[in-house]
């Protein structure tokens, strides 16, 4: 069986669908991994992975542009004539389902979130919603389409729209995390105020000026905290943090920024809790690998984060753009004893609920049954 693997970026292949591509392998099969060109393309080829590159260049930006796009996916899989296709992230979803529709391509749809289109309510974006709903309705109900969501929320949504049926709607909890490499650090902690961890891409609706707010409140309150902020602006996102505002944002005091950071696992025992105040989420991967590595976390009641983090027993959930409840919750796990009686239920949530294998076996039975019912 020959697997294509579609995302639009070759960082989100390598950090969150690497070990369902070398489970692929390990089943005897052949995957392909598709992405457009960045820093670990030559991380798939020096390992060894079949990587072929897809540029998204334009394709945003114009009509012309993403007809190009399109035509570049029907022409790939016409050359590799693959037995099954799992599209991630909207794009990947919407012109790579669209070109396995028409080849008759068993496809797996997987929707990580509602996303920008979903959320945001400007003019421009009311517009283009309908018809990237038509579009999806198109791509996620043929008799060959399977559709993997991350949380319930998000599924009913999609079911409800009427972009997809029912029977072909399944609920995966995120891409899992690596509970050996993930796991408590025997070091003991480094001295200083206590540290807070916000790790993702820099949106607005990733909650970062609530998180930023809050930790501006308890400086003024005396309380001893610094938030170390991981992850980078993204200019084709529209609710991205401009270059100027993240400049500021590092002037201010207990505020450190560190950019993109490629070895979280080291990242997690030099800090305290993890906090991810988002507006929308599927499964947050970073609240994953941050509980099995047993971390307190902190994140705002939406349906991705309900699961991972339980109140009063692994972390606090708060509402969406409270940042009074944020500020409060933090306080609260100022407490060392309770970082810990947290942390260690972090873990044992992750390993039972979330662990990569669990992820891993429920994706390959799905493949199975993809193939299986083809004809």
């Amino acid at each position: 069986m020959k697997i294509i693997l579609f995302a639009n970026t070759d960082w989100y292949l390598y950090n969150f669908r690497r070990a369902l591509a070398d489970a692929i392998i390990a089943n005897g099969h052949q995957v392909i991994l598709v992405s457009p060109a960045g820093k670990y393309s030559s991380r798939f080829i020096e390992q060894g992975y079949d990587w072929r590159e897809l540029d998204f260049s334009g394709g945003s930006k114009s009509v012309f542009g993403q007809y190009r796009l399109f035509c570049d996916i029907q022409k790939l899989y016409r050359q590799e004539k693959p037995d099954l296709v799992h599209h991630f992230t909207i794009k990947c979803v919407l012109f790579g389902g669209l070109a396995s529709r028409l080849q008759k391509i068993p496809a797996i749809q997987a929707i990580t979130g509602l996303g920008h289109i979903f959320t945001d309510s400007s003019l421009i974006t009311t517009i283009i919603r309908l018809p990237v709903k038509v579009l999806y309705r198109f791509v996620c109900r043929h008799k060959l389409a399977s559709v993997i969501f991350q949380n319930e929320e998000d599924m009913r949504f999609f079911i409800h729209a009427g972009l997809v049926d029912k029977d072909k709607a399944t609920l995966i909890r995120g891409s899992g995390a690596d509970c050996d490499k993930f796991c408590p650090s025997d070091q003991p902690r480094e001295p200083g105020p206590c540290r807070l961890l916000f790790a993702s891409r820099l949106l607005k609706e990733k909650g970062v000026w609530e998180l930023v707010d809050a930790v501006k409140q308890l400086h003024v309150e005396n309380q001893e905290v610094e938030l170390l902020l991981a992850g980078e602006i993204f200019p084709e996102n529209p609710s991205s943090l401009t270059a100027k505002e993240v400049d500021a944002i590092s002037d201010i005091d207990g505020v450190t920024l560190l950019g993109h950071i490629d070895d979280m696992q080291t990242l997690f025992q030099r800090i305290d809790i993890v906090v991810l105040p988002s507006y929308k989420e599927g499964t947050p991967r970073v609240l994953l690998e941050a509980g099995a590595s047993g971390k307190p976390l902190i994140a705002t009641d939406i349906a991705g984060c309900r699961g991972v983090v339980v109140p009063g027993e692994n972390g606090e959930l708060v509402p969406v753009g409270d940042v009074e409840a944020l500020k409060n919750a933090i306080i609260k796990l100022l407490d060392t004893k309770l970082q810990k009686c947290y942390g260690k239920r972090s873990r044992e949530i992750i390993v039972a609920q979330f662990d990569e294998e669990i992820v891993i076996k429920r994706t390959m039975e799905l493949y199975k049954n993809k193939i299986h019912n083809k004809n």
